[in-house]
């Protein structure tokens, strides 16, 4: 992994990290929106691609990039690059870990910006702040959604599915454990054990020995997975709306069907690329549009605590 571009890291402020690979259909959307939360600077990881995504991303003052052409699936699918950079540069540093097709909202997010949550987050105790994972999706097939590059994807993908979530807590790591959504309702029936997870810890107060265990789903130490409110009363938790519908979605499967990069047992996810390869319609009548945050407070899948206007 070799530094491509970036200056100086500024010294205070949430840094934001990620891995990507050939993502300019979403990219000067997402810059935008982590920019409008008040993110400071960010650290990204290029993964070999070949759409102008690296070059892009060389050009913005306020992003550092490092280029690999390495297996994602070798360095953990993309963990141990990012845990390289957090151990250099985050260290003692607010660090949000996000993936190009991410979202992050939180309550009053709109008006409230990252440093305000965190100074919250330090004010209540808390060093890690947790989100449901949210896949937003369009009515109709994937294939016939336009969009053009830089538009707000949630503009196309305004649907979710508002109540099919389980949760128990994991044996091992002893965060929430979530899975359900329309991934789950469509193309995991048969396997629901196997379904995409959708709890992740993707903002952490950084210490060197923290680490990732499978993306952000689950860290190291323990204690920092223990970031929902299971009767406390007092944790906020956010979204990460999921735009991985997008058009191109087909073109993406059809890749990874060959790539094999983006899972442990990529021949049990055949089928599913498949699925998706066949652009599908995941709406269905009990489908939900998104309103903005208020409306998934008030759904349970996300919480305030005592994150409030005094806060």
């Amino acid at each position: 992994m070799s530094q491509v571009s970036g200056g100086e890291v500024p010294s205070d402020g949430v840094l934001v990290f990620s891995t990507m690979r050939n993502e300019m259909l979403r990219l000067e959307h997402w810059l935008s929106h982590y920019r409008k939360l008040g993110a400071t600077h960010f650290l990204i990881v290029d993964n070999n691609s070949d759409d102008g995504t690296e070059d892009y991303l060389a050009q913005q003052p306020d992003v550092s990039v490092w280029s690999t052409t390495d297996s994602y699936k070798a360095s953990r699918f993309g963990v141990d690059w990012l845990t390289c950079l957090q151990i250099n540069f985050g260290a003692g540093r607010w660090c949000l870990t996000v993936d190009a097709d991410e979202l992050l909202v939180y309550p009053d997010s709109a008006t409230r910006d990252l440093d305000a949550l965190t100074n919250h987050l330090e004010a209540t105790g808390h060093d890690a702040f947790g989100t449901l994972m949210l896949d937003m999706y369009p009515k109709g097939p994937l294939g016939q959604v336009s969009f053009k590059e830089g538009q707000d994807p949630i503009q196309v993908l305004p649907w979710f599915d508002g109540d099919n979530y389980r949760a128990k807590l994991h044996p091992v790591f002893g965060n929430l454990w979530i899975q359900g959504g329309v991934r789950d309702r469509l193309f995991f029936g048969g396997q629901p054990e196997r379904s995409p997870t959708l709890n992740k810890t993707p903002l952490v107060k950084w210490r060197r020995k923290y680490a990732y265990v499978t993306s952000t789903h689950q860290i190291l130490p323990r204690r920092l997975n223990d970031v929902f409110d299971m009767g406390q009363g007092d944790r906020v938790s956010g979204v990460l709306l999921h735009t991985k519908f997008l058009p191109n979605i087909a073109v993406k499967s059809e890749e990874e069907l060959v790539r094999a990069q983006h899972f442990e047992n990529s021949e049990l996810y055949q089928p599913y690329y498949n699925a998706l390869i066949a652009d599908p319609d995941l709406w269905v009548e009990t489908s939900i549009k998104y309103q903005g945050t208020a409306q998934l407070e008030a759904m349970g899948l996300m919480s305030r605590g005592t994150w409030n206007s005094a806060s």
